[in-house]
């Protein structure tokens, strides 16, 4: 018998778990794979040859396509990765052959506050440990082809500053003329390191490089995991590559990663990379684990070869996206679906009674601290009034053409009033909603979601993206800010406002799509409002070029690509049995 939720971490849940879960040979015989295609980490671990997944399976019909999503989040998230995982069983119960496809987790969130997003209870992607520290080493593939983008970068301008035109000539090299004031990149690191978003390099002498600015952003912000996610091939994946804008000439010409002679060995990090990971949930279904999370600051979704290799393989297939409808559902829709072609069935928007309490007037959790008294007393008051988030988030959904299903992702703690309460507004304003106990009772108890998806898939839907690439990048960013966030309009920093200028008339930037970083913490760019925040502005502050990856990054806000670690992280309570080698207190 699985552990009880409400009496074991985590950890120790996916731990006893961990004994009876198939090998991964098995789990790739029941999704039909070939023993050539499966390309094992050991017992319970592999990657698949996605190329020779899709040649051979290119013909046969599409599975089911449905993206998770949610409610705008407390600071502790509201376990859309739970519902991913709890969804997939839902649907092995009822009978369906289904896969998951979610992101690998940083080590950023995993040793600080919001844990590894394997999913809660009884519903996770095991085997957790390696699952939270590295897998099979994909990011530190990313760290290593982005940090040698940068290494390229600085030593050339060293050779440019100490040598002459002559002497560069020599050596093989054209005078690229960077300024050092305009670099478009930082270095990358896979943790939340707040004293390295701002550094000089280069102190010392001649020979220990260029001094100037710099500065670490976390790593799943890297463009070239942005390409990960939307790459379809090798050869697609090189050209993107060779494409990323490094830094800017003193012209303000760009100097990209071609330009430095550094994006055949960037790909040549990242060829396995490309292979989608293969793991289960605790019941057994199968999970494909690939690309990175963080939609506030990153496209945040799980890539498109694994949902195109998910879909080849099961009837059901479950993908997902970061944070809440707003961010990560959006770029979904006008990033990730544009780049891929696909078309969605469904969307699952995931709602908490925490998180509906939250936006209703409940004092806001503070990650690191006890949950308040508040939430664990029954106010249907407060439920109802945050349903206002939830109910624009599923408008969200429904602008894109998409049939939406709400699920109450429900804690033991609920009470019915409250739940009732959820069924009553959803219901009338005509959304599809379920109950899932499935952090609670695994996949018996996501019967009435995975039913409920179900029926949403059989359901035509009108699917269209909310602007064309035609549209100029002010009125995109208009678009989403006003359709999307319920913004009145738009604000530009004087820097931001130029660079939109300047992206409009340069006829190659102003087809790209648009990635918007923005808080996760409100449908605004103030984490501090929240419900459905009445009469703002955006205020876009800068906009970055992912040339490689086809899309611009306006920034919203005061938000970092470097996020801080809080005062009590998670990283106090990991450790190992120095006798078994296993890992304890990751959650």
């Amino acid at each position: 018998m699985p552990l009880d939720p409400t009496k074991y971490a985590d950890w120790q849940i996916a731990e006893a778990a961990e004994k009876n879960m198939k090998k991964i040979s098995v789990i790739a015989d029941e999704l039909g794979l070939l023993p050539e295609e499966l390309l094992p980490y050991g017992h319970y671990i592999a990657k698949i040859d996605y190329k020779k997944v899709l040649n051979r399976l290119g013909s046969r019909p599409d599975a089911k396509y449905i993206d998770v999503t949610a409610i705008t989040p407390t600071p502790l998230g509201e376990g859309k990765s739970t519902t991913t995982m709890g969804l997939t069983q839902g649907l092995g119960k009822i009978g369906k052959k289904v896969i998951a496809a979610i992101r690998q987790p940083s080590g950023g969130p995993t040793m600080n506050i919001k844990g590894s997003a394997a999913g809660g209870g009884l519903s996770q992607c095991i085997p957790l440990t390696p699952f939270s520290l590295g897998l099979t080493g994909d990011l530190n593939a990313i760290m290593n082809a982005h940090n040698l983008a940068m290494v390229a970068l600085t030593s050339r301008m060293q050779h440019e500053f100490n040598y002459t035109d002559e002497q560069l000539a020599k050596r093989g090299l054209k005078r690229l003329n960077i300024d050092p004031r305009n670099v478009e990149m930082k270095w990358i690191i896979d943790f939340c390191a707040q004293a390295l978003r701002n550094i000089i390099i280069g102190i010392g002498g001649k020979t220990d490089g260029f001094m100037m600015s710099s500065g670490f952003a976390i790593a799943v912000s890297s463009e070239v995991m942005a390409i990960l996610s939307v790459a379809k091939d090798l050869k697609d994946m090189r050209e993107r590559m060779g494409r990323i804008v490094v830094a800017y000439s003193k012209n303000g010409d760009p100097v990209t990663t071609e330009d430095l002679g550094v994006a055949g060995a960037m790909t040549a990090w990242m060829v396995e990379a490309l292979n989608p990971n293969l793991m289960q949930t605790i019941e057994g279904q199968p999970v494909l684990v690939h690309a990175g999370p963080f939609a506030n600051i990153a496209i945040g979704q799980s890539s498109i070869i694994a949902d195109r290799v998910g879909l080849k393989l099961a009837d059901y297939h479950v993908t997902e996206s970061g944070f809440a409808a707003d961010i990560g559902f959006e770029k979904f829709w006008n990033l990730k679906c544009r780049y891929s072609g696909l078309v969605p069935n469904a969307a699952v928007v995931v709602a908490t009674i925490r998180a509906l309490k939250c936006h209703g007037g409940a004092p806001v959790p503070v990650p690191g601290k006890p949950i308040p008294e508040e939430y664990k007393k029954e106010n249907v008051e407060w439920v109802e009034k945050g349903c206002e988030n939830l109910l624009h988030c599923v408008n969200i959904v429904k602008k894109s053409g998409m049939n939406p299903v709400v699920c109450i992702n429900a804690f033991y703690t609920d009470t019915e009033n409250e739940i009732k309460a959820v069924r009553r507004i959803c219901e009338a304003a005509g959304a599809r909603v379920a109950l899932s106990k499935h952090w609670q009772y695994g996949g018996e108890g996501a019967i009435e979601l995975a039913e409920a998806v179900v029926d949403a898939c059989n359901e035509p839907n009108n699917f269209k993206f909310l602007y064309d690439l035609d549209t100029p990048l002010r009125k995109r960013i208009e678009l989403i800010a006003t359709e999307v966030y319920g913004a009145d309009g738009v604000e530009y920093s004087p820097d931001a406002l130029a660079k939109a200028k300047r992206m409009e008339a340069d006829p190659e930037l102003a087809k790209l799509g648009t990635c918007m970083v923005k808080t996760h913490l409100s449908l605004s760019d103030n984490p501090a409002l929240k419900g459905v925040p009445k009469g703002w502005k955006l205020f876009v502050r800068d906009i970055l070029t992912y040339k490689g990856a086809g899309f611009v990054v306006p920034v919203a806000g005061t938000i970092t690509l470097m996020p801080g670690t809080a005062s009590d992280p998670a990283y106090r309570r990991v450790d190992v049995d120095v006798e078994t080698g296993r890992v304890k207190g990751l959650f």
